[in-house]
């Protein structure tokens, strides 16, 4: 038997492979080896405890190289919260391997078998997403997002995705003791991977014939509100709204207005007038006596509003302070991004906007492109909009990792999707989650791209988890009984 001290490197170096196998390296060959190996210890770990700890270096890990990104919101300001940088990954890092060590720990103690670490993983990534608001971030079966395999997706969505990949790398763990099994992982593999390359060569629905201008500023965050650089900002958005040719609606990003409508009413008009007569569509904070909100705008041509929304999934300790009253007292700690009040109040929940000849939108802000539930409707929409400002995110990994999720919701959806960054990826996302059109990584500019047509709702897009909750029932079910009959 190996030393436990070194079978917890072992979990350390498959952690680091599982972490590689997101985006934007991809390495999911490397990520699908890292992750049996990791099953492979956990399964023959002597003890629950042991095999809990395993679980919690290799999570450690994986999610700390997964999400190194995390740091960048501290270092825009770096005198005032560049201290709290190696806390914070260190914190998340740490959070992500507890939550594979809970449930591992669990059903050892159950005395569960291969398939019982299965279901604990997979519980993991499904709670990840709820828990404490969620984060469902560097998921295990986010390996699979620049291959045919994520189009599986539209049928379980992500969390099926990990449950998938579990499974296969469940299997290569056991062939190490009964080679056999090498040929059902493989086509665990090649089916699903066949079932993405069938669906990425169907047809192509119906566009609707709108394009859309894409702004991208590329405003800096440390200086985006200072009043000198905010007017030389606002004058790029004007000049790349009034560009010609002409098009059927004008997309600006998330809090891309630099001033308040409330105390600079004329906005609008200006906005109206560079615009030459198409709705624009934009990112600015809100604000009612001392409460602000991170908004999007809808004005027509004549710059008045028809349609708004408040984003409602805010960001913990970038657009609002848990337990912020205490918080600020105490230690007068604000919510990063709020630039009014003390943080952000959270809107009334998901909405579809009814834009007229311009469709049905489903508007995302930012970080809510990250939960699939965040998406769900009574009433479906024809396109999807996310603005957002990834200068939070820097230039490393973070822009890559959120724009690529985006993608998976334009699969679990069916639907095409808009996404203009302030910073970062600004992209035109058809109906399968692949890049029609796109400027580059971190310029200034616009883009003028048509809007591709909606698929029919996807499997996921109607019946969200049911199926994989289906699906985690009947292994549950093996797993007691596997259990019930060692114990007795």
């Amino acid at each position: 038997m190996i030393p436990f001290a070194a079978r917890l490197g072992l979990a350390a170096a498959g952690g680091l492979c599982l972490g590689l196998g997101q985006v934007p390296w991809s390495l999911w060959p490397l990520a699908l080896l890292g992750l049996a190996g990791i099953l492979y210890l956990l399964e023959r770990a002597e003890t629950p405890k042991r095999a809990a700890l395993l679980a919690f270096v290799a999570g450690t890990v994986q999610f700390g190289v997964a999400i190194s990104w995390i740091t960048e919101p501290f270092l825009i300001e770096p005198e005032r919260t560049g201290w709290m940088a190696p806390f914070a990954l260190a914190l998340m890092a740490a959070g992500g391997g507890l939550f594979w060590a809970l449930p591992v720990w669990g059903m050892r103690r159950w005395r569960g078998g291969m398939a019982a670490l299965v279901l604990a993983l997979v519980l993991s990534d499904l709670a990840r997403g709820y828990v404490l608001t969620g984060f469902p971030w560097a998921l295990i079966g986010h390996i699979w997002m620049e291959t045919p395999v994520a189009q599986l997706a539209a049928l379980v969505g992500q969390t099926g995705l990990s449950l998938l990949t579990l499974v296969i790398a469940g299997s290569l763990a056991a062939a190490a003791q009964k080679r056999a099994l090498l040929v059902p992982a493989a086509l665990m593999l090649a089916l699903p991977w066949g079932f993405g390359v069938w669906r990425l060569a169907g047809p192509e629905p119906q566009a609707p014939g709108l394009t859309f201008r894409l702004v991208q500023p590329n405003a800096a965050q440390e200086g985006k509100w200072e009043p000198g650089f905010a007017r030389r900002h606002f004058d790029n958005l004007l000049a790349a709204t009034s560009a010609e040719p002409k098009v059927d609606l004008v997309i600006w990003p998330e809090t891309a207005l630099p001033y308040l409508i409330e105390t600079t009413p004329e906005i609008p008009a200006l906005i109206a007038a560079a615009s030459e007569g198409a709705p624009v569509m934009l990112g600015l904070q809100r604000v009612e006596e001392a409460r602000g909100w991170n908004s999007l705008r809808v004005q027509d041509g004549a710059g008045a509003l028809i349609a708004s929304y408040d984003k409602h999934h805010l960001v913990p300790f970038g657009e609002y302070i848990p337990f912020g009253d205490l918080a600020y007292d105490w230690f007068g700690l604000t919510a990063f991004a709020a630039q009014t009040g003390r943080a952000y109040s959270a809107g009334k929940g998901p909405a579809v906007l009814d834009l007229g000849a311009i469709g049905k939108v489903l508007p995302l802000i930012c970080y809510e492109a990250v939960f699939p539930q965040d998406l769900r409707t009574k009433d479906r929409a024809s396109w999807i909009v996310q603005i957002t400002n990834d200068a939070w995110f820097g230039t490393w990994s973070g822009p890559f990792q959120h724009a690529a999720l985006a993608h998976l919701r334009a699969i679990e959806q069916g639907l095409p999707l808009a996404r203009v960054a302030n910073t970062g990826l600004t992209q035109m996302i058809d109906a399968r989650g692949r890049v029609v059109a796109a400027l580059p990584f971190g310029g200034a500019g616009h883009l003028d791209a048509s809007l591709p047509g909606p698929l029919p709702a996807p499997p996921y897009a109607r019946w969200g988890e049911a199926p994989l909750l289906a699906l985690l029932a009947a292994l549950a079910a093996f797993v007691w009984r596997g259990g019930r009959r060692l114990r007795t």
